[in-house]
This record gives structure tokens, C-alpha cells and sequence, in this order.
């Protein structure tokens, strides 16, 4: 035992050596597009995935705080043992209408969510095709499956090798093609158009993780469907980002998927529901959305600002719609000490290096939120200028 400690100790000390040893800012307050951290500086966050700005909107704390009076602070139990509470269903109930689905059912994350779904939909003669940059939940919601399920990777995006991988497993029984809608990374979106015409030619199913999608694209903020005017089978999301910006996660599908997911996935048959907090809060942040669809366009703006201006002062900026700014770096060690200069500059923003993304594309990542005032982005673009030279 003192020997495996040991070596995890000089593990963990090999990362500070090499500058890639991650901190994270305490913060002294509620999340929002300027944040206070521990020792009293008022930071602009560029951090969060607070992409409607409502993590501390008083309707969604009001939400969560009634649902506290009402049903106190959770269920203590498994749902199928102890039962559930109405603002479950009252939440899932309106997770589907808003997204177009017949069901949905929830779970503690995203995460939970992605790991509940694959595993349960297949089993032996399946088969699942994953891209290659999809988020880690995802990929480990892969490993997960049955020996006897097929786990298939195409190349990111590429929509001739996903075509190849479909005719390699013909002759599956149920086949399943799985992706982001917005990859985490990179900012980029899946092809969904061509995805559903590959799933519809080898009769498979598309589901979508649509968590860096929801609130930020399509006109309403429905996400990457929306945003592509198509039909996908089976979404999953998160309630932790754009929806309320608290934790909680869900899938949504045909009434059978969701009858399937409820009595036979293991994330959901042996963790508690949803903290009623969370319920309440993501609920009315999910009404919100639907009565103020102009937060989607306000987000849209700011993204576009921002982007540009980046551009115009000639940082390596990956294009997209979404509201995920990676500006590249090259090096993870560097882009993690220019986070570090970023926020003496005032401004709060995570570099991510490998094993995150592939060595030599470590990037500074800014995310967006609707909250974003022209002055809150104009303090953060004079952080990135001062800091020119240091990005060469």
C-alpha cells in the first residue's frame, strides 16, 4: 500500500514538474459572466457553460427553492423502491414536449444518462458506431456494452468511413449510431443531416447528446436538430449547462425507449432521482427558454463578437455556430500557464491539453454565455492582446 501510494505521489508531482497539473478557482459566489473568486477579485468567467446566463436567474433559483419547500431534499431511495416525486414527471413531461418526443425520463448527469442508454438499448447482435471525438461518457457508455455488442469508431465527422463502418455491420440486429451534437473540444458540429440519411439506408437508430447544444442552437435553442431541420431517434442531454446550470441529466425517445430505460438501466434502477432542487430549477429554466426564446439570439450575437474580434486580431480560432471559442495554443503545459496569466489579466479561462485533446492542439477555451455584456468581452479580448506574444 505505501508503495502504490508512493508512486501516485510522484505520479502527481510529474504534472506540477511539467506545468500540467490542473487547478481549479475557488469562487467565492453564484456562477454569472463575472465571478468573485476566494480572495476577492471580481473575474470575467469565460469558463462556464452557463450559456443563457441561467445558473442565477431568479426564476430558476425560485424554482428550486419552492421545490425544496415542497418535497425537501430528495427522495432518499431509488425511484422503483421508494417512488418518485410529481416534479419528476412534471419535468419529463415537459423535457419531451419541448424537445418533440413521445417520453423522456431523467438521471443525476448527463454522464449517467449516456451510460444508461447504450448498454440497456443493446445487447448480443448489436452493434454501436461512435465518432471518434465524441465526450468520454459516451465512449465509456461504449465499453460498457455486452462482449457480444460490436463497438464501432469512425473518424470525426467523416461521413464516407461512418458509411463503411454501417456496411461492415449489416447484418446486426440492432445497430445504433451515436455522436455529440456539439463537440466539447472543438465547437463543431455533428452532421446530422447526413447521419440520418446513413441511418435511414442501414435501418439504424441516431441518438444524439446534444449537452453544448441545448440553448444555443436553433431558433428556439432546441439544439443541433433544430439548428439542421431534421429528426433524430433519441436524444440525451444535460440539465447542467443551458437548463438551469445546477446537474441532472436525460434521455428522450419513443415512449418504448423511455419504458426500456426506466425499468432496466442500471443508472437509474440504483441512484437516486434528481434532487428536487435541481427538478424545480432545470424546470424553470426549460419554461423560461420557451417564453423567451430571444436569449437564444442574444447568446447568438455575443459568440459572433467575440469570434470576430478574435479573428480580426489574429488568434487560431476554430470556426462554428456554437458557443464554444477554442483559441489554439499548440502545447498543454503553455496554455495552461496562459490561463494563468489570463485571469492576472482578469479573466477567468480554462487551457485544456492532452490527454483532453490530441498533443500539439492544446487551446485556451472560451464559452459564451447571453450575460456577456459588450464590456464583459471587451475586457476579455484586451486580456487575450496583452498577451499577443506569449500565444506565438
Amino acid at each position: 500500500m505505501t508503495n502504490t501510494v508512493e508512486a501516485i505521489h510522484n505520479e502527481m508531482q510529474s504534472l506540477h514538474e511539467t506545468g500540467t497539473y490542473k487547478h481549479a478557482p475557488v469562487i467565492d459566489g453564484p456562477m454569472g459572466p463575472t465571478v468573485r473568486l476566494r480572495d476577492g477579485r471580481e473575474v470575467v468567467n469565460l469558463c462556464s457553460n452557463n450559456y443563457l446566463g441561467l445558473a442565477n436567474d431568479p426564476e430558476v433559483v425560485a424554482g428550486a427553492k419552492a421545490a425544496v419547500d415542497q418535497y425537501g431534499q430528495g427522495t432518499a431511495s431509488v425511484r422503483f423502491i421508494c417512488g418518485t416525486f410529481s416534479i419528476h414527471e412534471e419535468l419529463e413531461a415537459e423535457i419531451a414536449e419541448f424537445f418533440g418526443f413521445q417520453a423522456a425520463t431523467t438521471y443525476v448527469s448527463c454522464w449517467c444518462a449516456n451510460e444508461a442508454l447504450v448498454p440497456t438499448l443493446l445487447s448480443e447482435g448489436d452493434a454501436v458506431v461512435s465518432d471518434s471525438l465524441n465526450h468520454a461518457s459516451i465512449i465509456d457508455a461504449c465499453r460498457l456494452c455486452g462482449k457480444n455488442v460490436r463497438r464501432v469508431v469512425y473518424q470525426h465527422n467523416d461521413m464516407a468511413d461512418l458509411a463503411a463502418k454501417l456496411e461492415d455491420i449489416r447484418d446486426a440486429r440492432r445497430k445504433l449510431i451515436i455522436t455529440d451534437g456539439v463537440f466539447s473540444m472543438e465547437g463543431d458540429l455533428a452532421n446530422l443531416p447526413e447521419i440520418v440519411k446513413l441511418a435511414k439506408k442501414h435501418d439504424a437508430l441516431v441518438a444524439v447528446d446534444d449537452s453544448h447544444a441545448h440553448g444555443v442552437l436553433g431558433n428556439t435553442g432546441r439544439g443541433t436538430a433544430e439548428h439542421f431541420g431534421v429528426k433524430v431517434d433519441i436524444l440525451t442531454g444535460t440539465l447542467g449547462k443551458a437548463l438551469g446550470g445546477a446537474a441532472g441529466g436525460f434521455i428522450a425517445a419513443a415512449k418504448p425507449v423511455i419504458e426500456l430505460m426506466t425499468q432496466r438501466s442500471r443508472p437509474q434502477l440504483f441512484s437516486n432521482a434528481l434532487p428536487p432542487a435541481t427538478a424545480g430549477g432545470a424546470l424553470a429554466a426549460i419554461r423560461k427558454l420557451k417564453h423567451t426564446p430571444e436569449l437564444v439570439e442574444t447568446l447568438r450575437t455575443r459568440v459572433a463578437f467575440f469570434r470576430e474580434e478574435l479573428q480580426q486580431q489574429g488568434f487560431n480560432v476554430l470556426e462554428s455556430p456554437s458557443a464554444i471559442v477554442p483559441v489554439i495554443v499548440g502545447d498543454t503545459a503553455k496554455a495552461i500557464a496562459l490561463a494563468k496569466q489570463m485571469l492576472s489579466e482578469g479573466v477567468m479561462i480554462t487551457g485544456f491539453g492532452y490527454p483532453v485533446v490530441p498533443e500539439g492542439t492544446a487551446r485556451l477555451r472560451a464559452q459564451i454565455s447571453a450575460t456577456h455584456t459588450r464590456e464583459h468581452l471587451q475586457k476579455a479580448l484586451g486580456a487575450f492582446e496583452s498577451l499577443r506574444k506569449s500565444f506565438a
